[in-house]
């Protein structure tokens, strides 16, 4: 597994009060994306990006660190090869990412991610 990006989770209540600063103050301008209870802001010269996270959707906690990698598959078996407490079993997303949460031995939660046009076997 290869990490090819980390993206940092900051934990708020409130996504719309939050973002100005995000994007005026730091100069995060892009929003990638937004789900409502997850955004992503981007900075268009240099790429630097934080999400913004309210209660993850679909897991049973929040991550305080998304990484995405190149093989989420073969990521999954090494961390349970491993040990490694999953706190969120690998699962395939309906906004298109194939992701699992685990906890480092630390107690930070990773989400450890890839996009499922990006996955092995795939043409995307």
């Amino acid at each position: 597994m290869r990490v090819l990006e980390i993206i940092v989770d900051i934990p708020l209540d409130d996504i719309e009060s939050a973002s100005g600063f995000y994007r005026d103050f730091l100069g995060l301008s892009v929003e990638e994306f937004s789900l409502g209870w997850v955004a992503r802001f981007t900075s268009p010269e240099t790429q630097a990006k934080v999400q913004l996270v309210t209660r993850d959707a679909t897991a049973p906690v929040n991550p305080l660190v998304s990484l995405k990698v190149d093989d989420v598959h073969a990521a999954c078996d090494d961390a349970i090869s491993q040990g490694l407490d999953i706190v969120h079993p690998l699962s395939t997303e309906s906004w298109g990412i194939t992701r699992f949460f685990l906890r480092a031995p630390d107690g930070t939660v990773l989400n450890i991610a890839q996009h499922v046009e990006d996955s092995p076997g795939t043409d995307g």
